[in-house]
């Protein structure tokens, strides 16, 4: 019988497989370590099986936690649904430890069925539906305290048994970092006959300490080669509902988003403003597309943007 793998095991993925000190003790190390042999993770054919009606998945990533990640992958997937009606698409919450899309989304205590072909998604429109870990958990308060190896299996879960059906675009919500999350969907989901499939939009707000780490996200795509289709600059000003007046409250020392982007070579989406009617709109989990305002109105623009990619 084969033995299972130690907690910490970097997975065979890795180019650190059999050598950190985890793989100690492991009867498949010397395995692992050795460079001429090539070892295919039996889940990604599960994961390709199972999306293989899924035109494009998009990554939405941050280098850092709190620019709002979770809340534009929302407006994003509002935006687009809306905007094309005749588009089925997703939402995949992947953010294990901090599922927020039941919320944002308008789906809190809703709950996922299982038949024959998988785990059903919540629908939230006509042409939206979303999993996400908070549908599994027993309250909203419960805290999920997984070490990396089984953080990774959910993901896998998530991919090969949820019945997405045919979708025109998937949108993954995921944590800050480049981390164990990062390496296992994008090692599930690459795909190199395709690999125009899967592509990413890194969120950042204009202060240089968020600029810092979404240096980083942006060389961990080109180390993984995964497209970014831009950076949306969130928090960009903020917009006084009282007196009218404009304000940074993230000033843009360093030149903001539009400097890194020409320092790093990738596109700038658009820009999005700090709206209190947006932040409220979402906690409440409704609906913010009706609105007419300075967000929906970058919203468009960067979504016209986003669709022309694929």
């Amino acid at each position: 019988m084969e033995a299972p793998p130690p907690e910490h095991c970097p997975g065979v993925e890795s180019e650190q497989a059999g050598r950190v000190s985890a793989c100690a003790g492991c009867p498949n190390q010397s395995i692992c370590s050795d460079p001429n042999k090539k070892l295919e993770d039996p889940g990604k054919a599960l994961v390709a099986a199972a999306m293989k009606d899924v035109k494009h998945k998009l990554l939405i990533l941050s280098g850092k936690g709190g620019v709002g990640k979770s809340t534009v992958t929302t407006l994003l997937t509002r935006y687009l649904a809306r905007s094309c009606p005749d588009n089925n698409f997703g939402v995949l919450d992947i953010d294990i430890c901090g599922p927020s899309q039941p919320r944002l989304l308008g789906a809190l205590g809703e709950n996922v069925h299982q038949s024959g072909s998988g785990w059903s998604p919540v629908g939230i429109d006509d042409n939206v539906c979303l999993m996400s870990i908070g549908f599994l958990l027993g309250s909203v308060d419960d805290a999920i305290i997984w070490r990396g190896p089984k953080k990774n299996g959910m993901i896998r879960q998530f991919l090969s048994e949820v019945d997405w059906g045919n979708l025109d675009l998937l949108l993954l919500d995921t944590p800050p970092g480049t981390s164990d999350e990062h390496l296992s969907v994008v090692s599930y989901l690459r795909d190199d006959d395709a690999p125009e499939s899967l592509s990413a939009i890194i969120v950042t707000t204009p202060q240089e300490v968020a600029l810092l780490d979404v240096r980083k996200e942006i060389n961990f795509c080109k180390k993984q080669r995964i497209p970014i289709l831009g950076v949306v600059e969130n928090m960009a000003s903020f917009r006084c509902g009282h007196c009218g007046n404009s304000s940074d409250i993230f000033p843009a020392k360093t030149g903001g988003a539009a400097a890194m982007c020409a320092e790093m070579e990738v596109p700038l989406l658009g820009s999005l403003p700090l709206d209190p009617m947006v932040t409220r709109a979402c906690d409440a989990g409704e609906d913010i597309t009706a609105m007419r305002n300075e967000t929906t109105e970058a919203l468009a623009n960067i979504c016209s943007k986003i669709m022309s990619s694929f």
